[in-house]
């Protein structure tokens, strides 16, 4: 009998994402979680018990120093899920130490966005290469099993036959985010045209393209239109209750970040034909929990998908004591009344199927088509749609976002002033 080969997975950071992609591996086949990393060793530990007990790793060492998880010989690859303003530092002390021979990497894998700006994003990029790193840009809703297999049957039998689709509309909302960094427009590079729509348009982009070609050579960025606004949480009673709830973020009455976005991004396609991308996005979504809606409109054709519309349903009465929790969806609002149920949520959202593709194609030497020059691709169309909102003018392309900061990560902007 052949023994069976695995990638050996580093996880930096232990927050909430980290304890998401762990939850997940228990769906690849691939790749075993060797070790975990925080700045806090305690959450490093946590993470590594978590691992352990739910069988993806075996004796998952614990680390509060970069250097010392990338110098594991155990480790082949790290994913890197640590805050959007700790990027930079992070990747420079990872790459540093492969390409000095201190480490034997083989990829890394980086949480979204790749940046707070174009000039992040590039560096990272740039690092990476220069280290000769295989790299996966870990936007999961590209590989979320609802939107892969609808993507399949449309292109192979509606556009196949009628045409290539011309519009794909997606959408991410919520009531925001759980920590105090997401909220500060410095430390996340925005609001949620940063946080989330980078998903939104990656998954716009990915129904667009044909199966196994790179959304980049066939998109080609024409013009974006985009809108941003502080609707909830710049209200002072709002703003108010985030402060009590999140130490140190600003004050949302002087210095918010959006919790509105909106932007129509136009392309031409490999087909030269003109399609569009409308993406939608907001931290002030009040409701069941987070919703993931998707479209996807060709000449013959339309498909449709939403988190919320779950295969199963419970109903919990007001005569009921609950405490509060997400067990029943992420960012969970409700204990009571009618809820919707899903069932393994790192499933529906694409973390396992993310886990899985990249460990296998790493363990084999391949190079992912969704990469970091698709994090930065993404990142660029993201600084678009600030400029375009900042201006209130569609902004074309060519144009150059290198030194492109959004005020509202500069701290200057404020509708309500």
């Amino acid at each position: 009998m052949v023994e069976r080969k695995s990638l050996g997975v580093g996880i930096l950071g232990a927050g909430f994402i980290g304890q998401f992609h762990v939850r997940s591996w228990q769906g690849v086949r691939d790749g075993d979680i060797v070790a975990v990393c925080s700045r806090t060793l305690k959450n490093a530990e946590s993470l590594a018990r978590e691992a352990v007990e739910s069988g993806v790793g075996e004796d998952v060492a614990a680390y509060d120093d970069v250097v010392a998880l990338v110098q594991d010989p155990r480790v082949d690859a790290i994913w890197v899920l640590t805050p959007n303003f700790t990027r930079i530092d992070v990747i420079k002390a990872i790459t540093d130490e492969v390409i000095s021979g201190r480490a034997q990497l083989k990829a890394i894998a980086i949480e979204k966005p790749l940046g707070r700006t174009v000039d992040e994003a590039r560096q990272v990029l740039e690092m990476v290469e220069a280290a000769g790193l295989l790299h996966g840009y870990l936007e999961n809703q590209v590989y979320s099993p609802g939107l892969v297999r609808a993507r399949e049957i449309v292109w192979a039998r509606g556009a196949a036959s009628a045409g290539t689709p011309y519009l794909a509309r997606a959408a991410e909302e919520h009531s925001g985010p759980h920590n105090t960094w997401f909220w500060n427009g410095a430390t996340e590079g925005g609001g949620v045209l940063n946080d989330m729509m980078c998903h939104s348009v990656e998954a716009g982009r990915f129904l667009l393209t044909p199966p196994g070609e790179k959304s980049s050579a066939w998109l080609k960025p024409v013009a974006v239109t985009a809108t941003i606004a502080s609707l909830k949480w710049g209200r002072k009673k709002y703003a108010e209750q985030l402060q009590d709830t999140y130490p140190g973020v600003v004050d949302y009455t002087k210095t918010p970040s959006e919790d509105y976005a909106h932007a129509v991004f136009e392309f031409v396609n490999g087909d030269g034909e003109p399609v569009v991308v409308e993406a939608t996005t907001s931290w002030s979504y009040v409701g069941a929990g987070l919703r993931l809606s998707f479209e996807l409109l060709g000449p013959e054709y339309s498909m449709e998908s939403d988190t919320l519309s779950t295969e199963s349903k419970l109903f919990l009465s007001r005569s009921l004591e609950q405490a509060e929790g997400e067990d029943m969806i992420e960012k969970q609002n409700a204990e009571q009344g009618l809820m919707p149920l899903l069932s393994d949520e790192s499933v529906s959202y694409g973390y396992t199927g993310e886990n899985a593709a990249l460990c296998t194609m790493f363990l084999h030497g391949e190079q992912p088509l969704e990469s970091l020059e698709s994090g930065l691709e993404v990142v660029e169309l993201l600084m678009a749609a600030y400029k375009s909102a900042e201006t209130g003018e569609t902004v074309r392309w060519p144009l150059d976002l290198n030194d492109f900061v959004p005020a509202v990560a500069q701290g200057t902007w404020n509708p309500r002033a």
